[in-house]
């Protein structure tokens, strides 16, 4: 060691802690920057899953709207189909003008109904079903097994699936 008055020895431990927290500062700085550049390609892909999300919610909405879109209009129609069924049913089997007339008009409003995704549930002699079907009464008949469908009084419909009006149905009755 040289016995220089100007030099401190103090001040050489000071000078190898700055060095060295010099080294260590742009260290953590990067560690840092590392750390914020990962949170932000996190929150990016989460960002980015939200949004395929939200077009994907779009579309299935999109999808329920447009096939869903009539139900109203096919809903108002169904007294219509009500009245021509009670219409045929009042002509009885008598084959003339007005009931032909009648007969084509329902075949042809059931065909548009049809093409726009409605169905007609006419149970009569099938298993009742309360998903589809509500009972009125219950009664006796011959040849039908107990809890299937005996008579149906107004008949139900389904648009794509979807329950428009249950049928009104009397189911044979269990022993």
């Amino acid at each position: 060691m040289s016995n220089d008055p100007t030099q401190d020895p103090t001040q050489d431990a000071t000078q190898d802690a700055n060095d060295t927290t010099a080294i260590a500062e742009p260290q953590d700085e990067l560690e840092a920057l590392r750390a914020e550049v990962e949170q932000l390609k996190a929150q990016s892909l989460i960002e980015r899953a939200d949004l395929e999300n939200q077009r994907k919610r779009l579309a299935r909405d999109i999808e329920m709207a447009r096939k869903f879109a009539n139900e109203r209009l096919l809903s108002d129609l169904l007294p219509v189909f009500d009245s021509l069924d009670a219409g045929l049913a009042a002509a009885g089997a008598e084959a003339g003008a007005l009931r032909q007339g009648l007969e084509l008009t329902y075949k042809q409003l059931l065909k548009v109904a049809s093409d726009n995704g409605m169905e007609v549930l006419d149970p009569t002699g099938q298993p009742f079903d309360p998903e589809h079907h509500q009972a009125i009464s219950q009664g006796e008949a011959e040849g039908v097994a107990p809890g299937h469908v005996i008579n149906v009084f107004q008949k139900g419909y389904r648009l794509n699936g979807r329950l428009l009006r249950p049928a009104l149905v009397i189911v044979a009755r269990h022993d």
